[in-house]
């Protein structure tokens, strides 16, 4: 059996812990940046992935959707944020990292519907620098979760809280996606076993438990930082969930087909 056919691909971030920890020793897990994993998909080295949204409305041609299971907010997300040291309207430029398409595509809208048009810098993800250069910074993940822990004050936006505010919807940041070509029995098996793990973690205490413990330890923040932040981050997608996908991907990232979905 081809390798990719039992590699599935993960975030290098700890917002999928509730679905890979613990997830049987049958699966290689390939382990990238958001943006990373889409290139590994495309080129057939996992069988799927959780990619950024807007990656997924660029490739659309190529991948389809892995229904129930993705990276999304219903408000307040906690690990993509915009850091500065003035308004946000005062910012002249702006830090991006090159880690999440999403991300920035979100952070161009946003500052789009509050008329202000700042000059993007794609720069290396550290906080100091990127605020040394310019007068805002964008970051993700477990970079962006430290960098609110130590400058609380610099936090300048939420980007859920203010794509909940300025549509309604929930704000999906990543989906779960496969090749068109991929064989859908494997497919089905993969997504089982995320989604095995993920009603344990919403049901059973101890592998709660045992999934916070972990996150704490890899990114050293509070076990209550992180029982708060696997409220913010929600790995599970319900149907009110794809609306603010569809929205994204419409709106946001121009994408004029329907999403085609596995099953």
């Amino acid at each position: 059996m081809e390798t990719w056919k039992s590699t599935i691909g993960r975030v290098s971030f700890i917002n999928c812990d509730p679905l890979f920890h613990g997830l049987g020793n049958e699966w290689n897990i390939l382990s990238a940046p958001p943006s990373w994993l889409t290139g590994h998909l495309l080129r057939n080295d996992c069988l799927m992935a959780p990619i950024p949204a807007a990656d997924f409305a660029d490739n659309c041609d190529e991948l389809m959707l892995i229904p129930d299971i993705g990276i999304s907010s219903r408000g307040e997300v906690g690990s993509v944020l915009l850091f500065g040291d003035r308004k946000i309207e005062d910012m002249r430029d702006v830090a991006i990292p090159s880690d999440s398409s999403t991300s920035v595509r979100l952070l161009e809208y946003l500052l789009k519907v509050r008329g202000c048009d700042p000059r993007l810098v794609l720069m290396g993800p550290d906080l100091d620098t990127m605020l040394d250069r310019c007068d805002g910074a964008l970051l993700i993940g477990d970079r962006a979760l430290s960098a609110a822990r130590e400058y609380p004050g610099r936090v300048r936006m939420d980007l859920g809280t203010s794509w909940m505010e300025h549509t309604g919807n929930t704000m999906v940041f990543g989906v779960f996606a496969a090749r068109k070509d991929t064989p859908l029995d494997k497919l089905k098996l993969a997504h089982s076993a995320l989604v095995e793990r993920l009603i344990q973690f919403e049901t059973d205490l101890s592998v709660r438990s045992e999934v916070i413990e972990s996150s704490a330890e890899k990114t050293g923040q509070s076990h209550e930082r992180i029982q708060r932040y696997f409220g913010e981050v929600i790995n599970r997608l319900e149907r009110d969930d794809l609306e603010g996908l569809e929205r994204f991907l419409e709106s946001v990232c121009g994408m004029k087909s329907t999403p085609v979905r596995a099953w």
